[in-house]
């Protein structure tokens, strides 16, 4: 296995960094007109649909009866999670909610001047669908996720969540996905993956309900499927692979940044896992421990591949020059192992989340920490946020003017859509100047 090294600035350098900044992710036109006849044929034919996609992708034959895990299954589930995984669940929800509370949003109103009130209402999506992807043959269930995309959205106040993941061969569900989904409180369970569960969840079925938004991570046929739904429902965003910057410098011990990109590697062969820095001795390390590394782990193909074809290190003359790289490809995880991490945090300005020093290994954030781990990828931390509640929130704006406050600001209103060549606008407010000039009552009341 070879990592890629850049010297910054250099052609080579600026060639990949071009390619970073343009990541974004393409779907192939096959693709999508595949996933659009799966959707159209779910909208027109329900549970039919979803029974056949079931059996023919999955494997599994199954009826809609079938589909809803009841409680009996979940209280099965129980007693096949050890304590140890149960009270780290639990351990887990408790500091996902502590976090999210805070980012919670009121709503709120002022009363001006001139009986003159501005306000916003603060309103939860009714419903949300979260997707949770099956793993090999279900066998590698993302408790994680679970947590991670019921927690915002119970703070929120969403009434109903609804939760897919694919089946196991046997026509059940992991017992630990089971078990995350109870102490997460989610509302019901359907055995059903793939691209036609999004539809199912979009359009509503004989079994699957409509659902207002849809969340949660998948390959790129649910990910296409998100993407056409979108219209149609809310969705969180549309996630690429995963991602991981290190910043580090010769302080940095080489064997946490080997882990770190080898954790982010594992999960995908296009995974990016980059790491800057302006130590050369640091760079000669982490590509022998990597190489080392690698014939450790089980799932090292899977990281190879990522580290060869799309990893890199870059070796830049200063620690600037280090973050204004950084800011450019905006990656999800930003992790700053620097020798005192809190003099350079105040130059981030793009990424998903920041793990400052030696000890915050990004894989704390994707478990525990309490901030969200679905985040932006291919760059999109230059403009969106990782998951929140703020995510599942409506916000509803209302003001109520008195005769008084209209009148004082009237001219201005009338002299804009004036402006704009919109006189029933003008109109709309000259007629109660009028009425009120002629005597009629000027309801000055507020509330």
């Amino acid at each position: 296995m070879k990592i890629r090294v850049f010297k910054y600035p250099s052609k080579k350098a600026k060639l990949f960094l071009k390619k970073l900044e343009d990541r974004v992710e393409s779907f192939p036109e096959k693709i999508e007109r595949e996933v659009k006849k799966i959707g159209n044929r779910v909208r027109k034919e329900g549970d039919k649909a979803l029974i056949e996609y079931t059996s023919k992708f999955d494997g599994v034959l199954m009826t809609s009866k079938e589909f809803r895990v009841e409680e009996e299954e979940i209280r099965r589930a129980y007693q096949e999670v050890s304590e140890e995984l149960l009270s780290a669940i639990r351990l887990a929800i408790e500091k996902i909610r502590k976090f999210h509370l805070k980012g919670l949003s009121l709503s709120w109103f002022e009363y001006e001047e001139e009986g003159l009130v501005l306000g916003q209402l603060v309103r939860a999506v009714e419903s949300v669908g979260l997707y949770i992807p099956g793993g090999k043959a279900g066998e590698t269930p993302l408790i994680s996720t679970v947590i991670m995309s019921a927690i915002p959205a119970k703070i929120a106040g969403v009434k109903k969540l609804v939760m897919v993941s694919p089946p196991r061969k046997n026509k059940t569900l992991h017992p630990a996905l089971l078990v995350a989904a109870k102490e997460a409180e989610i509302d019901e369970i359907y055995k059903i993956g793939g691209p036609w569960s999004i539809f199912g969840l979009a359009y509503g079925t004989e079994t699957l309900p409509k659902v207002e938004m849809i969340c949660g991570p998948g390959n790129i046929y649910v990910t296409l499927a998100k993407k056409i739904v979108s219209s149609w429902v809310g969705i969180d965003l549309l996630a690429g692979p995963s991602e991981v910057l290190i910043i580090a410098d010769q302080s940095a011990p080489s064997e946490f940044i080997v882990w770190d990109l080898l954790a982010q590697a594992e999960h995908d062969p296009f995974s990016l896992p980059l790491l800057i820095t302006n130590s050369a001795k640091l760079v000669k390390e982490v590509k022998e421990k990597l190489f080392l590394a690698l014939k450790e782990g089980v799932r090292s193909e899977i990281a190879s591949k990522a580290l060869s074809q799309r990893g890199g290190i870059i070796l830049v003359k200063d620690l600037r020059t280090a973050f204004e790289i950084s800011n450019l490809i905006a990656p999800e995880h930003l992790e700053i192992m620097l020798e005192n991490p809190w003099e350079w945090l105040y130059l981030v300005k793009n990424a998903g989340a920041v793990f400052l020093g030696a000890y915050t290994p990004e894989a704390i954030g994707d478990y525990l920490a309490g901030p969200n781990h679905i985040l932006p990828t291919m760059g999109l931390a230059r403009f969106t946020s990782s998951l929140s509640t703020e995510k599942f929130l409506k916000k509803i704006n209302f003001m109520q003017y008195s005769f008084s406050s209209l009148k004082k600001e009237a001219q201005a209103v009338i002299n804009l859509a004036e402006a704009e060549n919109l006189p029933f606008h003008a109109q709309a407010v000259k007629i109660r100047l009028e009425k009120m000039e002629r005597g009629l009552p000027k309801n000055e009341r507020i509330f």
